[in-house]
């Protein structure tokens, strides 16, 4: 299944090009928050938001007064991806019954509900707004998008925590190889910079709690890491069965070869000890790309910048790969972008294909400290010109989800 249009909103730029030139260049998308006013007591004040961002671009203003940002983020991606496509246009060369959406997000439009139900809370059940269910539902960014579209193929939400995206990247991957879907539009969008979410993580010790220094927070894989970086953002792909994409004379990006999907059944937060579901959904994903752990350039790793998960994802890349693993570049680009929850392993899965096209790495910013237990080469010196065949994209949620993603270089 080839890559044929891509989409991306993070907190380092507002489209493709924008991003790519960020991460290039090193640069944190961490910031005070802006999108509400932090209370006093709320120990983490920053976070990596989407600046600059009008829906208005991709929606009338009516729509998307009508639509949570998560679904306005999903919306947006998409149009870039479908433009990159060739498909925003014209889709008379793509049957609608084969033409499907799949789009995860891990807790979909919650600054829509935290608005409403304070309204409730209020003025009484007869102020919430009759918007209100089809703003919060998860799904509703995959409805969207497939109204948009006319896309009648499968259509759901996938939602898996922070595995969400790369869930419904995999699934999608699926549809096409079963034969039931000739083109997907997938991945992953979320919207969580809110007093309840920003809340319950920081109760949960999960933030960084740097706020004298935002831009230096998330340091994935450094021995001095406490913790990640909230973040929001969509990243988005257009998927297709490679026949498909030839007959139209599409321009093909990269490949998704191969697909690990496991569950740590564990800890309901904690990651299996040693990464141990990780292991397998790398192996898993090898296997089904026909992949050697030799063959295997560049890994984007899940690398939050939490000292469980960098430390036990170290080790299970270690397990995976072998010796190799010492050759390769394990990056993080979350040292960047945030952790953007469900939208993750799509975000992840664009940059992995851009670094496949491109042959080159970003870096893992803000690491000045070695863990001896994480000791890889994570690409901590700028970014690395190097050619990447075969990229693996790591995803891992609270509930012991995990997905990864083998995504290949095309060479036609």
């Amino acid at each position: 299944m080839v890559i044929t249009g891509t989409g991306l909103i993070t907190a380092v730029g507002n489209d493709v090009q924008s991003n790519w030139a960020a991460l290039l260049a090193g640069r944190s998308g961490a910031a005070p928050i802006t999108q509400f006013d932090p209370p006093e007591d709320l120990k983490v004040k920053f976070a990596c938001e989407v600046k600059g961002f009008d829906p208005a671009e991709y929606m009338d203003r009516k729509e998307a007064k009508r639509t949570d940002r998560y679904a306005q983020l999903a919306v947006a991606a998409s149009v870039q991806a479908m433009r990159e496509a060739g498909l925003d246009e014209s889709r008379d060369d793509i049957d609608a019954d084969r033409f499907g959406v799949l789009i995860g997000s891990g807790i979909g439009g919650i600054a829509t509900f935290e608005e409403q139900h304070a309204r409730f809370i209020e003025k009484g059940p007869a102020r919430v707004s009759p918007f209100f269910v089809p703003m919060f539902i998860a799904d509703i960014a995959a409805g969207l998008v497939s109204i948009r579209y006319g896309a009648k193929g499968p259509n759901y939400a996938t939602v898996s925590a922070c595995a969400s995206g790369a869930h419904a990247i995999g699934n999608a991957f699926r549809s096409i190889q079963v034969g039931e879907s000739d083109a997907m539009i997938t991945g992953g969008t979320e919207a969580t910079v809110t007093p309840m979410t920003m809340s319950g993580f920081a109760a949960l010790t999960a933030l960084s709690e740097r706020n004298d220094s935002p831009e230096t927070a998330s340091r994935p894989f450094d021995a001095t890491r406490d913790g990640f970086v909230l973040g929001e953002g969509a990243g988005m792909l257009v998927l297709e069965e490679l026949e498909h994409a030839k007959r139209r004379g599409a321009t093909i990006i990269a490949e998704v070869a191969g697909l690990g999907q496991t569950a740590d059944a564990y800890h309901i937060t904690a990651p299996a000890i040693g990464g141990e579901g990780a292991l397998r959904a790398m192996r898993a994903a090898l296997k089904s790309a026909g992949a050697t752990p030799e063959e295997v350039d560049y890994v984007n790793a899940h690398g939050t910048s939490t000292p469980a998960n960098d430390l036990n994802e170290t080790a299970a890349i270690k397990a995976a790969l072998g010796e190799h693993a010492y050759s390769i570049i394990v990056g993080s680009t979350k040292s960047m972008t945030g952790h953007t929850l469900g939208a993750a392993g799509g975000v992840e899965a664009v940059i992995s294909a851009l670094t496949c096209r491109e042959g080159v790495i970003p870096p893992t910013i803000n690491y000045s400290t070695p863990d001896p237990e994480c000791d890889l080469n994570y690409g901590t010196q700028g970014p690395i010109q190097r050619p990447v065949k075969l990229a693996l994209s790591n995803s891992f949620g609270f509930g012991g989800h995990n997905v990864c993603l083998a995504i290949r270089r095309f060479d036609g």
